[in-house]
């Protein structure tokens, strides 16, 4: 291999990873589907854990965001709706721990409750 070989060796494989950058670069980002079911699943699974009751703000955002999602990919805008559909689910993550917790709280308070009557019936037994 002469010189001059090597030099268009070396020309045409930087040309080939400027064209496979380029072609890279210029793909269009496909719709985010997968996000979007995720998203909705979390929303759904925040609804059932009292979400409406417990954190209806961040259910709120994140029902907002999940149906500006799918308006940006009615418009095939998909990073956006990619997005929208990841701060939704955030928000509803957000809305199901905090219903949960609230549950576990107000558990916690019954059971506490309970075992002060408790108490309280057998300290008036002993007297």
């Amino acid at each position: 291999m002469t010189l001059g070989d090597f030099v268009m060796f070396i020309f045409f494989i930087g040309l080939l990873v400027v064209a496979a950058t380029l072609l890279v670069g210029c793909t269009s980002p496909t719709p985010p589907l997968e996000q979007l079911a995720v998203s909705r699943a979390a929303i759904s699974s925040a609804n059932s854990a009292g979400g409406n009751e417990f954190a209806p703000l961040q259910l709120r955002s994140a029902l907002t965001k999940m149906t500006a999602a799918e308006r940006a990919m009615t418009e095939k805008n998909y990073v956006l709706a990619r997005q929208l559909a990841e701060e939704a689910q955030v928000d509803a993550q957000l809305a199901g721990a905090a219903a949960r917790t609230a549950h576990a709280q107000q558990s916690a308070e019954a059971v506490y409750e309970d075992s002060r009557a408790l108490r309280k019936e057998i300290d008036r037994k002993a007297q």
